[in-house]
């Protein structure tokens, strides 16, 4: 019996954390430029991971992991526990049956119409999409399709094509493969930044499809509450280090953007 106690003491010892261990917390991620570009690699990039590297920087309770995911597998596994949070997502696209706690971020993004340049060409080729023909990224959620993101039902009913990436979408414009794509407002500033001379080809709508307010969404019972992140937040804040990297990635507060609606096209 006193050997079974010693064995069962030895036991607990070697299974207890040891202090000061930081605690991992697994953030899940998908290509989604400009958040997160090639979360499957060794050196993804974007804001998403070096807003996980500031984290990692500031305090020494938590360890925040990068997990590679994909925008349709997301939900699976959020629900089956390979990940414990996601930023930078709308509880509207397709968590809405999924149980989860959510914190709004402040950050807002919006989704934008774009078309080539071409002569006489306006605002007022975006007045309806009955007749275009559209470019779409695979998984996205759109405002003018009630953020339906099947995507059988968006080819039947709005003619679209689909990729992996905005830049094959831009890229279909300028080769009048399509009439028109829509592209996250902060990607496309950091295009048009990066490639001036296309950038001038492109027309883009006044309308927004949809204006975006992120919320990180927190799996319950993981490793981190609404509360601890929040307050690491903060800390970012008040250490001037959160500002200048919304802004590196054509982001804007929530209060910047608090009279922009969304207008989606109608058909």
């Amino acid at each position: 019996m006193r050997l079974s106690l010693r064995l069962l003491s030895i036991v607990l010892i070697l299974c207890a954390p040891a202090a000061g261990a930081e605690q991992p917390v697994r953030v899940g991620a998908y290509h989604f430029p400009p958040y997160v570009m090639k979360p499957e690699s060794n050196a993804p990039e974007g804001l998403l991971p070096e807003l996980l590297a500031a984290f990692n920087a500031a305090q020494d309770q938590y360890r925040f992991d990068l997990v590679p995911t994909s925008v349709t597998r997301r939900y699976r596994d959020f629900t089956q526990g390979r990940y414990d949070m996601i930023l930078f997502e709308s509880p509207d696209w397709g968590w809405q049956d999924i149980p989860l706690n959510k914190l709004d971020l402040q950050i807002a993004d919006a989704e934008v119409y774009v078309a080539r340049q071409l002569p006489g060409r306006d605002q007022h080729f975006f007045d309806a999409i009955g007749d275009k023909r559209l470019a779409l990224y695979t998984g996205y959620h759109y405002g003018f399709a009630g953020f339906n993101a099947d995507q059988d039902h968006l080819t039947r009913q709005f003619n679209a094509v689909f990729t992996y990436s905005h830049d094959s979408n831009l890229l279909m414009l300028m080769h009048d493969r399509v009439d028109i794509s829509v592209v996250t407002r902060s990607y496309l500033r950091i295009f048009q930044r990066d490639n001036p001379e296309t950038g001038r080809q492109l027309v883009i709508s006044e309308r927004t499809d949809q204006v975006y307010h992120h919320h990180a969404l927190l799996r319950p019972g993981g490793p981190l509450d609404v509360a601890g992140l929040s307050a690491l937040l903060q800390t970012l804040q008040h250490s001037g280090r959160l500002e200048p990297l919304i802004q590196r990635y054509q982001l804007l507060r929530a209060t910047d953007m608090a009279g922009e609606r969304a207008r989606p096209m109608p058909r």
